[in-house]
């Protein structure tokens, strides 16, 4: 088969923009597909719609080369890569439905010899389920739905992954798993990747490659949940976590992982439920897992009642709404679950404190009593301080401006600073008349 002379990502947002640059950035003619035409439209700008670090000076550079552009429709291409959101339902079942209007999308669009590659973190199955709706889609096509290498379209799984912050590192330089339904597409596949990928591409069968990405989301679950469920109980022994797993962590064969509010974002907080509802008797350990992160919001929302039982009326600064610190990427994050449990459960003014967006989300705008306003102002009106995203903007935050408050730091940021210490980083001691954090 020839090279690829244009490719084609479809869906562009937190991994499918990064994809589409990289792919233009080595001199591919790439077509970006988004239903949004915001997205379209500052694509075409060569202006990034989110935040990463390094995409908007590259975007500008293979927009104007005319290596990247944007459009609301699929077009003609060489390959295909489905980078879209798969969010579950309200009982944990896995949403495909973004997938299925993917290969609806392109199927219309694709020629014998094309390549499809699912990116999309998927259950068990959904390579050859959307190859089925390919099939079904063209006839006229064959698809590698039995063991024949006799086909016209090739079709395999490749999930990202990157850490947000590093995307552009981590797409070039991290090592590959390419899953092909057939050998002959997991190679296609990794010609196609190793076009900008630095790293190892390693080839398998597309189940075991769908596999591999849920478990690796399912082991950081898990280790997140242990740090979390250790929190719990340090706080309940006076014992400053931070400083427990920093030593347990000097064991050579130990690396407990930092608790915080909950786990957020579109991977670790959703994928391990692909697992569970694959198969819900054989996974009680990731379904518990589960459980105790997503709990951590109500721990945080009641710390904080607790502290307004000890200051009635007082305004909390709930610093950060992102689920992990330095991104603008609010997906599933902890910390806007527990503001927006604070504006149901209490009458407190929320002073909110999110540098990487310009308004709050909907489900946190509306309310009087909530509003987006800068760290050190937020601090500086509050008598609560909710540490919840330890952006770096917030790490100029320093003894004299916390001085005389309470604070509940969910992040282990400020630990040091205060001389009473518990385990979820909370800091109370008596000063005034009021319960509250004494700097040294």
């Amino acid at each position: 088969m020839q090279g690829f002379s244009q490719v084609s990502v479809i869906g562009l947002g937190y991994i499918g923009c990064p994809t589409a640059v990289v792919f233009a950035g080595r001199g591919i003619n790439v077509v970006g597909v988004d239903l949004n035409e915001n997205t379209v439209r500052s694509i075409n700008h060569g202006e990034a719609h989110i935040v990463e670090p390094g995409l908007d000076e590259i975007i500008r550079a293979v927009v104007a080369s005319g290596k990247l552009r944007a459009t609301t429709r699929p077009e003609p291409a060489d390959a295909f890569i489905v980078a879209v959101p798969t969010p579950f339902l309200e009982n944990h079942a896995p949403d495909l439905s973004h997938v299925e209007a993917a290969a609806r999308s392109i199927a219309p669009v694709l020629a014998k010899g094309n390549l499809v590659v699912l990116e999309s973190t998927s259950p068990v199955g959904t390579t050859r389920r959307l190859a089925s709706i390919l099939a079904q889609e063209r006839p006229d096509l064959r698809f590698p739905l039995s063991d024949t290498e006799e086909v016209d379209v090739l079709v395999a799984y490749c999930a990202e992954r990157v850490l947000p912050g590093k995307i552009l590192y981590e797409l070039t330089h991290n090592d590959r798993i390419i899953g092909g339904l057939t050998p002959a597409c997991a190679e296609r596949a990794s010609e196609l990747y190793k076009i900008f990928v630095k790293g190892a591409c390693f080839q398998t069968d597309a189940a075991t490659a769908e596999m591999i990405k849920l478990a690796e989301n399912a082991f950081r679950d898990v280790n997140i949940a242990f740090a979390n469920e250790l929190s719990t109980v340090c706080e309940s022994l006076n014992i400053d976590v931070w400083r427990m797993i920093e030593l347990a962590n000097l064991h050579p064969r130990v690396n407990i992982l930092q608790p915080g509010p909950g786990v957020g974002g579109h991977c670790i907080a959703v994928d391990p439920w692909f697992i569970v509802h694959s198969l819900p008797a054989r996974t009680q350990l990731i379904a518990n897992a589960r459980q105790i992160n997503d709990s951590r919001p109500a721990q945080i929302v009641n710390q904080v009642k607790a502290a307004l039982e000890k200051l009635p009326g007082a305004a909390i600064a709930c610093l950060g709404l992102s689920f992990k610190a330095d991104i603008d990427d609010l997906r599933e994050s902890p910390a806007v679950k527990i503001v927006h449990a604070l504006q149901q459960e209490t009458t407190a003014d929320l002073l909110i404190a999110e540098p990487y967006i310009s308004e709050l989300p909907r489900l946190l705008a509306g309310s009087e009593r909530a509003r987006l306003v800068e760290a050190d102002d937020a601090v500086r009106r509050a008598d609560i301080i909710l540490v919840l995203v330890n952006h770096k903007h917030f790490y100029s935050l320093g003894a004299a401006e916390l001085a005389g408050k309470i604070l509940i730091d969910t992040r282990g940021m400020f630990r040091g600073i205060f001389s009473s210490e518990t385990g979820t980083g909370q800091k109370w001691q008596r000063s005034g008349s009021a319960s509250a954090g004494a700097a040294r």
